[in-house]
């Protein structure tokens, strides 16, 4: 019997259910010590396993930064590392306490498994990597130029109607494998390659030379009409919202992780870092910050937590611009613009409800 033909009164039973065994989660994981996050291994800037033998990347931080919200140590986390195929069963089972694994939030996931997505981290889409030495900039400089892509897919067709749209002659190299459209880049038989932009990032370092190559700001999980239009959507585009996700029947650990993913954003909003959060938690006279660092400490407790729960995930961990520059900004080997992840403030989608 499918779901959806349950009687009312099962499926109620069933909610019930889940929240008692799912609803002690913040009890589970104080008790334990730990927390048990589900990550990626093989995804450079992302989530990887460095030299020495430790998890390391952007989607990683925010597992420290939850542990240090929760249990005031950033390093009491256990790193779980998941396929793609493993890692919702690991979720929904309680195997893992959190999922940080480039998962993109859709309706079905949502929904039918049952899963909480935790505020987008990362807006990925449709990208475009180049030399750092070609003069290509935008998506108009790439007018005569040979772009190398994986036949039969989303992307083929995705790159094919916005450069229609913006009217640029190009040459699509197709290949039936993404190994086989990046090593075609990397020998130079096409000016650009193009993915999805978290794919790019961990490709790059695949290339011969990774620091030669920088990706485009531009992203094209949005069509655009034309200098003039503003961007929209139709059933070509491919948006890929990457964040969190926890269990359904848990509130209180949804709230939880929502809000400290939310706290990095804050945190750089009001120009509070891992530097300075110390001293702005004594000194600061704006209620906004003293709320996010728990000098006003109801609003923090009401969660659950300790008054100092954001202030040690900032302080250990550091704002949503600290965790994106280290892993992905113009430091690393990534270089990776924040186009649509930069806070609304600088024209990007991070924004947070207030504290």
């Amino acid at each position: 019997m499918s779901v959806r033909k349950l009687p009312l009164f099962v499926m109620l039973a069933l909610l019930i259910l889940a929240g008692t065994v799912f609803g002690q989660t913040l009890d589970t994981v104080r008790s334990r010590g730990t927390l048990i996050c589900g990550v990626n291994q093989n995804l450079p800037g992302f989530g990887s396993i460095d030299e020495d033998g430790d998890f390391v990347g952007f989607d990683i931080d925010f597992c420290h930064a939850i542990a240090a919200a929760v249990l005031g140590d950033a390093e009491a986390v256990e790193f779980r590392p998941l396929s793609a195929t493993e890692r919702f069963t690991a979720l929904q089972s309680g195997e893992i306490d959190v999922l940080i694994r480039n998962s993109t939030w859709t309706s079905t996931r949502d929904v039918s498994l049952g899963l909480n997505w935790a505020p987008t981290t990362f807006y990925d889409g449709q990208g475009f990597i180049v030399r750092k030495n070609s003069g290509i900039e935008t998506l108009e400089d790439l007018d005569g130029f040979n772009i190398c892509v994986q036949t039969g897919t989303t992307t083929e067709r995705n790159l094919a109607d916005t450069m229609a749209t913006l009217d640029i002659d190009y040459t699509p190299l197709v290949f039936q494998d993404t190994n086989q459209s990046i090593a075609a880049y990397d020998d130079g038989a096409c000016e650009a390659f193009t993915t999805d932009k978290s794919g790019l990032v961990s490709r790059q370092t695949t290339l011969r030379d990774p620091g030669e190559h920088t990706i485009l700001d531009a992203t094209i999980s949005k069509k655009p009409l034309g200098p003039a239009g503003p961007p929209t959507l139709d059933a070509t585009t491919s948006k890929e919202p990457l964040g969190p996700a926890a269990r359904h029947g848990d509130d209180q650990w949804y709230d939880i992780v929502k809000w400290t993913v939310l706290a990095t954003f804050l945190a750089e909003e009001f120009g509070v870092d891992s530097m300075n959060a110390s001293s702005l938690f004594e000194s600061s006279e704006s209620p906004q910050v003293r709320r996010l660092l728990g000098a006003d400490p109801d609003r923090v407790s009401a969660l659950g937590l300790d008054p100092d729960a954001f202030l040690n995930a900032i302080t250990q961990v550091g704002n949503y611009a600290e965790i994106y520059d280290r892993h992905l900004g113009p430091d690393t080997i990534f270089d990776v613009p924040r186009g649509l992840n930069s806070l609304y403030l600088d024209g990007g989608l991070l924004y947070s409800p207030p504290m």
